[in-house]
């Protein structure tokens, strides 16, 4: 996007012609670093220059999307009129904001990409459930998700898996008629780069995205195919069997209305976990550039137009309202009560996936990430002694300040000795 009638390209040396303090608005996803390279080049010449996030796919482009502009705010102010009738509107405002300087607005896209990642692999998860394990049907998992998009679960993606499992294949069909397109899909995820990235900053700033990377992990499993399917054969040939959660008739209907409702609060408690992780990675990279971002509004931009629009964004936006300063969402007061509320069947869903050998790496990390995080006291200690033997790199206690060293090789050898002496 160019500012209208300032730039020019000249066909021959593709060079663009441009005036002081024009504005030039870059939509695409870009590592935030680059933006902010072509930043101080758009500076040297006198020129404004925003990174901007966009979030919307097709139906964004028609109805509006969400936008996330970062970088010179003079550029911002210049195009603020024409960028808030451009955006989805929703009840408090148009789905645009300034996001910050620098490169913030690209690196808050890739982000939300990053969740856009755990969102579809969770809601595959709860999928992959209620179909191999609960046995309903493409019809019944319509009507299912339908619901869901009637309670706290209601979003973008929810709403169009329910669309998702109703279609027909035109191109397939059976004697009993046509199939579902669901089944005839090939299950391997493609993916552009911005899921590696999220993953990659969460790990330089130290940030525990454990859902983000599950969903990661499982497009590159789900490129294995071939090998997959020479896994599964092998396996089988070497004895392995897995006893599946069996029904009786008499119980399906009630053991099945149990399954969903387990998956359906197993869903909103993983979703709340992994929103978690991508919000914490947004502040740690703010704190570290001083940025100086606001995640309640950058929620409430989220909100219309964007892949991951929800319903829960409004909560994330007030409870970051009611603390600017939250540390994580799990110990808002709304969103722990809600945690809490869900833990049991939450654990039963991972729990009946895990005994019937559903892989459910994005509820298990949530889970896991759930389970660590409100434990005051880790196991960690023990992994400090490992290192400290192995590397002398020292550990700190819990009864004084300081940081010690212990000779465990040493001692270790005078216990043995004492033992054969003993």
């Amino acid at each position: 996007m160019y500012k209208y009638n300032s730039i020019y390209r000249e066909n021959k040396k593709n060079t663009l012609l441009y005036f002081c303090y024009d504005a030039i608005i870059d939509g695409g996803n870009e590592w935030y670093e680059n933006t902010e390279r072509r930043l101080d080049d758009a500076a040297s010449k006198g020129l404004f220059y925003l990174g901007m996030g966009i979030s919307g796919g097709e139906d964004g482009a028609r109805k509006g999307p969400s936008l996330m502009p970062g970088g010179h705010k003079e550029a911002y102010q210049i195009v603020h009129p024409i960028l808030t009738k451009i955006a989805a509107q929703v009840d408090d405002g148009p789905c645009v904001t300034y996001v910050g300087p620098g490169g913030a607005g690209n690196f808050v896209k890739m982000v939300h990409n990053g969740i856009e990642y755990g969102d579809m692999q969770l809601i595959s998860e709860a999928y992959d459930i209620l179909k191999n394990v609960a046995d309903f049907s493409n019809y019944e998992l319509a009507q299912i998700f339908r619901h869901y998009n009637d309670s706290e679960l209601e979003s973008f993606l929810i709403e169009i898996t329910a669309d998702i499992f109703r279609v027909q294949d035109d191109l397939n069909s059976s004697a009993c008629g046509k199939q579902y397109l669901i089944d005839q899909i090939l299950d391997k995820t493609g993916m552009k780069g911005t899921g590696k990235w999220t993953v990659q900053q969460a790990a330089e700033l130290a940030i525990a995205a454990p859902t983000i990377a599950a969903s990661l992990d499982s497009r590159y499993i789900s490129g294995l195919k071939d090998e997959r399917v020479v896994a599964e054969s092998v396996l089988e040939q070497a004895g392995l069997q897995i006893d599946p959660f069996r029904f009786r008739n008499s119980e399906k209907e009630p053991l099945q209305q149990l399954i969903n409702r387990f998956v359906h609060k197993a869903l909103y408690a993983s979703k709340i976990c992994s929103y978690a992780q991508g919000m914490n990675l947004i502040r740690a990279k703010s704190n570290e550039k001083g940025w100086n971002l606001n995640l309640g509004e950058l929620a409430r931009i989220w909100k219309g137009g964007c892949i991951i629009r929800a319903r829960f964004l409004d909560q994330i936006k007030k409870a970051y309202k009611r603390n600017p300063n939250l540390a994580n969402l799990i110990v808002d007061k709304e969103f722990s009560r809600e945690l809490v509320e869900r833990e049991i069947p939450w654990r039963k869903a991972v729990k009946l996936a895990v005994r019937s050998g559903i892989s459910v790496p994005g509820m298990s990390a949530s889970l896991a990430y759930f389970d660590a995080y409100r434990r005051s006291r880790l196991p960690a200690n023990l992994v400090q002694a490992q290192r400290d033997y192995f590397g002398a790199h020292t550990y700190e206690r819990v009864d004084r300040p300081g940081s010690f060293h212990t000779e465990w090789a040493r001692i270790a050898r005078e216990l043995k000795s004492g033992d054969v002496r003993n």
